[in-house]
């Protein structure tokens, strides 16, 4: 009996093995797709978010919450279950009441107005997010705030918002960057979204702060978005190197910052090089490390406030890029070091997944490309983040830019409506909800009818 058992033990171990062998040689982008649990619920109970960009819908939101209450009705009427609704812009302002010092509630935002850049002023004095959750909650309606989180402020021909710009004494909380002209602040940088530095505890205090006011309504979850660095070009602070020498074991870093990527080295750049530089692959672990150990204290200081509210993050579905920007979205359970030559063998101590309650995937291909098993197409995104982030968290739903995803003009309206439809069934079948970027583009372009169509299709029985 004895020599019986083992022989069955070695059987199984071979049948482990060939399968192993099978799902690395099927996946498309050479990650294994591991088993992860099938989502909890059809279809027809998954959550389907749809995203309500702040300064794209300003002009119709700003001032008016007829307006309001008539495209969340139109949103419940499509089949969506759940808005996030964008309350903290790139300029790092505030749509919602807070006492955190320093911080101020949006004026004004920039948006196209009938093909004009415009400044968009807000008059009205009543709670912009409240009136969100309140109409909401009526339609039967789950909310969700938006939190655009490592950003501090942004410039436009319009003007400058945000408390970089408002306060000089905060210029040491912004990145510096990585430039070919050297390391360089990004408020010496010209316009644009200004970021934060997220190895700064000040700055990571001044945000937990902000959540926790954001924490006191009666919200029904919390996304954080822009959770990570500005770049690969980003942070090359004095800050941040002395972080890094002392998380990388005390070393001193002589040939700074060439021995972690030379000046002005882009992910292009990147993309071709042969090898790294001596410290690149332990920089890209000592970022991640960053944005997790933020990340537990967001996590840690939205539930010391409320512990029901569901806490989670929007992300891109490109994890094999993702680095760029200092984030590993995976579970701790996902090793991507055997795949990927940027990723250490310590990289997936640093997967978040764990901290989250809920994870929305960008899935931002093409609408000629809601179809496959790989990265930039809408179903692969999905199907590839449900496996990297395993059973870490609970809901994780995916989906795409309905208004940015064809900037060369590739498909014909008629192709683009039909991705629509498509896409919904494509993305819940692989994950545990669907995720529509954004409110604006079914307005503009009068889609809602193929959101609609699609997600009749997607939960039917």
């Amino acid at each position: 009996m004895k020599n019986s058992k083992i022989n069955w033990n070695i059987i199984v171990l071979i049948i482990f093995l060939a399968n192993e062998i099978f799902l690395v040689i099927a996946c498309g982008d050479k990650t294994p797709i591991y088993e992860y649990p099938d989502p909890p619920v059809d279809n027809k109970e998954k959550p389907r978010f749809i995203w309500i960009d702040a300064a794209a819908n300003f002009n119709d939101f700003a001032n008016s919450k007829e307006n309001i209450i008539r495209d969340l009705t139109l949103a419940k009427d499509a089949g969506f279950t759940d808005i996030v609704v964008d309350i903290r812009p790139t300029s790092g302002d505030i749509l919602y009441k807070s006492s955190v010092n320093g911080v101020k509630e949006v004026e004004w935002l920039p948006a196209w107005v009938n093909g004009t850049y415009t400044k968009v002023n807000r008059t009205a004095t009543w709670d912009y997010l409240q009136v969100f959750i309140d109409e909401g909650h009526k339609l039967g309606l789950k909310v969700h705030a938006g939190f655009n989180t490592m950003v501090g402020g942004h410039s436009n021909g319009l003007g400058n918002q945000g408390i970089l710009y408002r306060d000089a004494s905060k210029k040491d909380w912004a990145t510096s960057l990585n430039l070919a002209s050297g390391v360089i602040n990004t408020m010496d940088a010209g316009n644009g979204t200004k970021f934060f530095n997220p190895a700064n505890e000040n700055v990571q205090e001044y945000i937990c702060n902000l959540l926790k006011d954001l924490a006191k309504y009666n919200l029904d979850g919390i996304f954080l978005d822009r959770g990570r660095f500005d770049g690969i070009q980003s942070d090359f602070s004095e800050l941040s190197l002395r972080k890094f020498e002392a998380f990388n074991g005390n070393i001193k870093v002589t040939n700074f910052p060439d021995d972690i990527l030379p000046p002005g080295t882009t992910m292009q750049n990147v993309f071709s090089m042969s090898s790294y530089p001596l410290y690149f692959t332990k920089w890209l672990e000592y970022r991640a490390k960053i944005i997790f150990d933020f990340l537990s204290k967001a996590q840690s200081a939205v539930k010391s406030i409320n512990p029901n509210i569901k806490f989670g993050v929007y992300v891109g579905g490109w994890y094999s890029t993702y680095y760029e920007v200092g984030v590993n979205w995976a579970s701790p359970k996902y090793n991507p070091f055997p795949t990927y030559k940027w990723a250490t063998d310590k990289y997936k101590n640093y997967g978040y997944a764990e901290l989250m309650d809920q994870i929305l995937i960008g899935a931002y291909a093409s609408p000629l490309r809601v179809y496959g098993t790989t990265e930039w197409t809408m179903q692969g995104f999905c199907k590839l983040a449900k496996a990297k982030i395993k059973d870490s968290c609970p809901m994780v739903a995916g989906g795409p830019d309905v208004g940015n995803w064809d900037s060369n003009n590739d498909a014909t309206p008629q192709q683009e409506n039909q991705a629509i439809v498509n896409s919904v069934k494509a993305c819940m079948d692989e994950v545990d909800g669907y995720f529509l970027f954004d409110m604006i583009h079914l307005k503009l372009a009068n889609q809602w009818k193929y959101a609609k169509e699609g997600i009749a299709i997607a939960i039917a029985k």
